[in-house]
């Protein structure tokens, strides 16, 4: 009798048959937070039309009539108005201080614990850097107001005592600029400093004991050893910074402003709260949310086309 012919099933559908027969437990995992992102994250984009359209609370957004000059009505406005301009620099002058005094710290803190030979001392270390990142921002400007404040602030009672003048480190401009740097500083650059140290102890040990046999300092073997071993999780991080650039979280200046500083303290966030949802101008600071989501966007992929042609291997 002549053999039955069977129908060929091409070898791709049988390995895909075969792996999500494997695997299938992981993606079922996966549905959840997909879930999540989908109702959460992607739905409501579709409210970024209100930038858009004159904003009404009784209409859906697709009922929505769209704004004059074409849709891009409440974009003018944003531009004209002095407070949003004021917002945009301070915005700018603020993450752009924040990179560069703030971005080194944990990698610094990071390339001094790991020298620490003493593990007890260096976990005790580790526990107090870290502490600060779990303490709201309404925390920490209790405790500043507690050591800044012009008259009652310890630091300030200090000073005088010794025979200085008071230094107004809450109600100057610009010692309000520091003050709120270095705030920022101090609460993230022990939590941000673990992504590093993790970094540093995927380095080849071998690598150490080498440079050790010929003579290396310690200095040389955090230039040369160190640093190159975790410049990969810098530009990384650097990436996702750049894309942050303009953007701003609220509970930070928000809990730190005052009125004497208004002028450097008010940023895109807190205008956003103040004219948005206090003000119920939706459209307006829809439009202005929208545009510090492209210029974020747009900042990242230049820094991620940067660092990939310089050789970096990026972010994607």
């Amino acid at each position: 009798m002549a053999k039955e012919n069977k129908p060929v099933v091409p070898k791709a559908k049988v390995d895909w048959q075969v792996y999500m027969k494997r695997y299938w437990q992981l993606y079922a995992l996966l549905a959840l937070p997909l879930l999540y992102l989908l109702i959460f994250k992607y739905i409501p984009m579709m409210y970024m039309l209100v930038a858009f359209k004159k904003y009404s609370i009784v209409q859906s957004v697709w009922e929505m009539p769209w704004a004059k000059n074409h849709g891009f009505e409440y974009f003018i406005k944003a531009f004209q108005n002095k407070n949003f301009i004021n917002a945009l620099r301070n915005t700018l002058v603020l993450n752009l201080l924040d990179l560069v005094i703030g971005f080194p710290a944990p990698i610094i803190f990071a390339l001094i614990l790991n020298e620490l030979v003493f593990r007890k001392f260096k976990r005790v270390v580790q526990t107090i850097a870290y502490m600060p990142h779990f303490l709201s921002w309404v925390i920490i400007y209790g405790l500043a107001l507690q050591l800044f404040a012009p008259s009652t602030g310890l630091i300030n009672m200090l000073i005088t005592k010794i025979g200085f003048d008071t230094i107004p480190f809450l109600n100057s401009p610009n010692h309000w600029i520091g003050t709120y740097i270095g705030l920022g500083v101090w609460q993230s650059f022990g939590w941000n400093s673990i992504i590093y140290l993790a970094a540093i102890a995927g380095i080849n040990s071998e690598l150490y004991e080498a440079a050790s046999v010929d003579g290396a300092s310690r200095f040389r073997k955090i230039w040369h050893i160190t640093l190159p071993g975790i410049r990969p999780t810098i530009v990384v991080i650097l990436i996702m910074n750049m894309g942050n650039i303009l953007g701003s979280g609220f509970d930070r200046p928000f809990a730190l402003q005052n009125n004497l500083v208004m002028d450097v303290a008010e940023v895109i966030s807190t205008f956003v709260y103040k004219n948005g949802i206090r003000g119920l101008q939706f459209s307006l600071t829809t439009a202005v949310g929208f545009f510090q989501s492209v210029i974020c966007l747009v900042f990242l992929l230049l820094s991620n086309w940067i660092s990939r042609r310089l050789g970096e291997r990026g972010i994607w």
